[in-house]
């Protein structure tokens, strides 16, 4: 792993087909969830490795890749989606809006919140919350892949948000 994170650092062809290799069925699985015309999905994921490629400089050499390389894959997709709906991308959004420091700020602080109340949930229900509302996966999907029904799914997804809700002292009935 470390060879790989090393070969795209240093940039070049040379990290491309090894990454395909050891991550493209996972780009693969985020993209499909998020696109589910086979063409976008199959043009985004192109995207993803120039994005993945041209971004690696930066790298973090002492963190995993998976992680890294999901959270691109994703933003992509979602990029796209967003594109062929015609909306504007979250970026153009706050440029647009004129957000100032402190909003950014009071954002920042309600996703540090978020991602504490997401720990606290047991990592079933966390893994149920990141599948549907990050990765954006159909709930039959979901089900399928978990070998639920989808009202099942659908149970467990409204009592993980209803706890959420509580940890970030939100109201019981919203």
């Amino acid at each position: 792993m470390e060879e790989l994170s090393e070969l795209l650092r240093r940039g070049g062809g040379d990290a491309l087909p090894e990454l395909r290799r050891r991550y493209g069925a996972l780009i693969r699985y985020v993209v499909d969830a998020i696109l589910p015309d086979a063409r976008d999905a199959e043009e985004c994921v192109s995207d993803v490795y120039l994005r993945l490629l041209s971004s690696a400089s930066a790298l973090d050499p002492s963190r995993p890749l998976k992680p890294w390389i999901t959270a691109v894959a994703r933003n992509a997709a979602v990029s796209m989606a967003r594109r062929k709906r015609g909306e504007e991308t979250q970026l153009d959004e706050s440029l647009a809006s004129g957000t100032t420091p402190e909003e950014e700020l009071l954002r920042r602080e309600r996703e540090e919140s978020l991602r504490r109340a997401l720990e606290e949930l047991p990592a079933s229900d966390r893994r149920l919350i990141y599948r549907k509302y990050w990765y954006r996966q159909p709930t039959a999907q979901i089900a399928a892949e978990l070998g639920l029904t989808a009202r099942a799914v659908e149970g467990r997804l409204y009592r993980a948000k209803r706890r959420l809700r509580e940890l970030l002292g939100g109201d019981e009935d919203g």
